[in-house]
């Protein structure tokens, strides 16, 4: 295994990364292979029920069916508040069960895929090929520092290279959690392209008429809301609409930077011939979020998900499970959740304020910490 190499005139190294924790190094070669994971897992949990998998959508478009009628007949300040965090938490389980169609993993059929895929993203503003694409090279590359699609650690130059109010937007809560539709639209520093424009650099030639079809369902979505607040009202399309999805964004955020970053030990990040799939895939995190796991396909069984995304995601806590057993010290037990997943606010903030940036070379690299971030936050203000 390579080292960690540091790169000159860092602005701080934590020498207590945390990567030789209880005597494990998260970044060791794993004592087995990719193969002898899939081996243990049972094969009927490679088994895509599409009658079990509509019978999800079915139950969330009703419950979010519901709540709509709820919010309009109730139409008061004491229930908005409850309608918003619900529907909001509602729109983030369809964004998951189209992330299921744009796996693979909700179906055999590539057909039936696409159309629920499209129908639920589109609701919910997002680009289904545009981002089902994406998202696919996130997980072919995860844990690589320069070929990695979402939540990618900014190397020391780039972090330099920032202006110091984007700095500081970019590691203090809540502005990363408000990142998404950015993201859909710019990618991630130091990475061009948008989920929109089919001859972005993110997609190939034969990928763009998917791309135009996206793209064109996204914006008849967009349209209707316009319609709609322009026939109706506009306060009431931001109230029944508007701040669900902002919620729904939250929580897509949240989850998916969780999934990647805060566990209390650090975990690595690759390059070269030090990544890859299998080791990259083994430094996600599993996350309990309490009575949200059940609303949210449990899409918090995440290690496993990411190593086989053809996995339904009613099979990931039992295929989890029985992977354990070879996983050993690489698999990290989630921190239990009461019935809200409050414990993770923690995560987030302690993770946020200190994983800035990697080193500019090594092929094993840690985050690191810029201890003026805040200071210089904070003189300002004063």
């Amino acid at each position: 295994m390579v080292a960690v190499k540091e790169g000159k005139g860092s602005l701080h190294v934590d020498n207590n990364n945390g990567h030789h924790q209880n005597g494990f190094d998260p970044s060791a070669l794993p004592p087995f292979k990719i193969a002898e994971i899939r081996n243990a897992i049972p094969k009927h949990c490679w088994v895509k029920n599409p009658w079990r998998s509509l019978s999800y959508v079915l139950r969330d478009v009703l419950v979010v069916s519901a709540l709509m009628v709820a919010a309009i007949y109730f139409n008061s300040w004491f229930f908005w508040p409850i309608y918003w965090v619900a529907q909001g938490t509602m729109f983030w389980a369809l964004f998951v069960l189209g992330h299921d169609c744009g796996h693979g993993s909700f179906s055999n059929s590539p057909i039936l895929n696409s159309i629920v895929g499209h129908i639920l993203h589109s609701a919910i503003l997002v680009p289904y090929h545009g981002w089902r694409i994406s998202h696919k090279h996130h997980h072919q590359n995860h844990g690589h520092v320069e070929n990695d699609e979402s939540w990618v650690p900014l190397t020391e130059k780039m972090y330099k290279s920032l202006d110091s109010v984007t700095r500081r937007m970019r590691f203090t809560v809540p502005f990363p959690i408000f990142a998404y539709p950015f993201y859909l639209w710019r990618r991630s520093p130091g990475k061009e392209g948008s989920h929109f424009h089919p001859y972005s650099n993110l997609f190939s030639p034969n990928e763009r008429v998917e791309v135009t079809i996206s793209t064109t369902c996204w914006a008849m979505m967009f349209s209707l809301i316009l319609y709609l607040s322009f026939t109706t009202s506009p306060l009431l399309i931001l109230k029944l609409y508007g701040i669900p999805y902002w919620i729904f964004i939250m929580w897509l955020d949240l989850v998916t930077y969780l999934h990647h970053h805060g566990y209390e030990q650090k975990l690595p990040w690759y390059r070269g011939k030090e990544w890859s799939y299998l080791r990259g895939g083994l430094t996600t995190v599993d996350r309990d979020y309490g009575w949200v796991n059940n609303i949210h396909h449990d899409i918090g069984t995440h290690v496993i998900h990411h190593l086989f995304p053809q996995i339904p995601h009613y099979h990931l806590i039992e295929a989890t499970e029985a992977a354990k057993p070879v996983l050993g010290a690489y698999y990290r037990e989630p921190e239990k959740s009461g019935p809200v997943p409050f414990h993770l606010i923690k995560n987030l903030l302690k993770s946020i304020s200190s994983d800035h940036f990697v080193s500019d070379t090594g092929d094993v690299v840690y985050y690191q910490t810029d201890p003026e971030l805040y200071k210089s936050s904070r003189t300002k203000s004063e």
